[in-house]
């Protein structure tokens, strides 16, 4: 099958980069990058797919109401757009693979509501197929007309799916074997899954010609340009409330030169104050306990690293706690014995400003406070409108952070919005991601 694929003479790589005109994709990353979209990985562009059936994998995981288990925000469906739209619009047969949470969870749920999403944001019929590998999607995918599109059965309900496998061993899955000979070409834009190893991320780009989509494309270039060569000075602001999965993030992007400034806020924030000595609160320091481990081996390791980064490392100077429902601010060595933190207080969002403001590149991951409370809104509310009003390229990642933004009425302002939690944090790091390794490895292969 893969001689046969890449002999289609339909299917042919057009240039030596990304650009159809033939042209190398522009690589703003520099040497260190790991993902450049150079000669080594293909895109829509090196791909004429008309009347061709094309596999898309799509990241359509969304909120779910526990309650009426029905999806709650259909912006990350929306992000997945721009690709389907381009490849009905060229003529080609779409089958979309998607997941939405995980078997057992009340969120693992059917997709026929995300294809309805799709249909809305798309503007044409996305039809649900209630099937993954049997007869009926089968007949289904063979059914299709040039610039039609249908969407298969959650790719979780395969058991296999999951499974941590070598995109070769993938290769070799029911999933795979039954699905890939009915495609001409496999194209990946679920970038919020990239770090996975999953049979349907992985799995095809061994047996079939292979691309990333737009979305795919545009995370890459935008966060490696992010990561890896700024314009300064660059500010990256943090927060939120996971304290140990935090340092090594924190601790890898404090090593790198041009990285200006770490703003550290939310529970995050107080964490490492706390980690220097500091008196939160008790009710704060419960929190703390409650969400993660908290062992001596993480206090030390936030404490070093302060100490370390001192220079570059900028932690909350007050704070607000929550007194019987109301808002009351202290400076951080004043807190009450029992209280509750809940956001940062002026004095820090004042000190965060006039770094953002100095600031050419700022990327935000987390809110510094609970901006759910009306109370509490004020720190995230402030350093938001602040990142945006600069004159800043402006990164916002993470579902919290995005649903902060929306709130605000701020998050169409940002330069751009990232659809990555753990993709995200594993770019951020460095390190290898599968997805995108699949891709780079197809692009040699065919």
């Amino acid at each position: 099958m893969s001689g046969e694929h890449s002999e289609n003479p339909t299917l042919r790589h057009q240039g030596p980069g990304a650009g159809g005109d033939g042209s190398a994709c522009e690589s703003s990353a520099g040497p260190a990058a790991l993902y450049d979209f150079d000669a080594r990985f293909r895109t829509l562009d090196d791909y004429s797919v008309m009347g061709k059936r094309v596999l898309l994998r799509l990241d359509l995981n969304s909120p779910v109401d526990e309650k009426t288990l029905r999806l709650v925000d259909g912006s990350k469906i929306e992000s997945s757009v721009l690709t389907v739209r381009e490849l009905v619009d060229r003529g080609a047969k779409v089958v979309i693979l998607a997941h939405q949470g995980r078997p057992g969870d009340y969120d693992f749920i059917p997709l026929n509501e995300h294809a309805a999403y799709l249909s809305q944001y798309l503007g044409r019929k996305v039809r649900y197929i209630d099937d993954l590998i049997g007869k009926h999607a089968l007949k289904a995918i063979e059914n299709l007309a040039e610039g039609e599109c249908i969407l298969l059965k959650n790719v979780r309900y395969y058991a296999e799916e999951q499974v941590k496998k070598t995109a070769e061993e993938h290769s070799q899955s029911d999933l795979v074997q039954r699905l890939a000979p009915e495609a001409d070409l496999f194209v990946n834009d679920a970038f919020a899954s990239a770090h996975r190893s999953h049979a349907s991320l992985v799995g095809f780009a061994p047996v079939l010609p292979s691309a990333a989509g737009r979305l795919m494309e545009r995370e890459v270039k935008t966060l490696t340009r992010v990561f890896q060569n700024p314009q300064r000075p660059s500010v990256f602001i943090f927060g939120g409330r996971k304290f140990a999965d935090a340092i090594p993030v924190i601790a890898k992007l404090a090593d790198r030169e041009f990285v200006d400034r770490i703003l550290v806020a939310g529970l995050l924030g107080y964490a490492f104050r706390w980690a220097q000595g500091k008196r939160i609160g008790s009710r704060t320091e419960d929190v703390l306990r409650a969400g993660e481990e908290i062992t001596e081996d993480v206090i030390g390791r936030a404490n070093r690293l302060v100490s370390d980064q001192a220079g570059k490392i900028l932690l909350p100077a007050d704070a607000a706690v929550d007194a019987e429902g109301k808002r009351e601010e202290y400076p951080i060595d004043e807190i009450p014995a029992d209280a509750a933190i809940m956001d940062v207080g002026k004095d820090t969002l004042q000190l965060f400003e006039k770094e953002i403001e100095k600031a050419k590149t700022v990327f935000v991951s987390g809110p510094p406070g609970v901006f759910e409370k009306e109370e509490f809104a004020l720190g995230t509310n402030g350093l938001f409108k602040a990142i945006v009003s600069s004159e800043a390229f402006t990164v916002i990642g993470g579902g919290h952070s995005c649903a902060a933004a929306n709130r605000f009425g701020v998050l169409d302002d940002f330069s751009y919005v990232s659809t990555g939690g753990g993709a995200l944090e594993r770019l951020m790091l460095g390190k290898e991601m599968p997805a995108l390794e699949a891709l780079r490895d197809s692009a040699k292969r065919f």
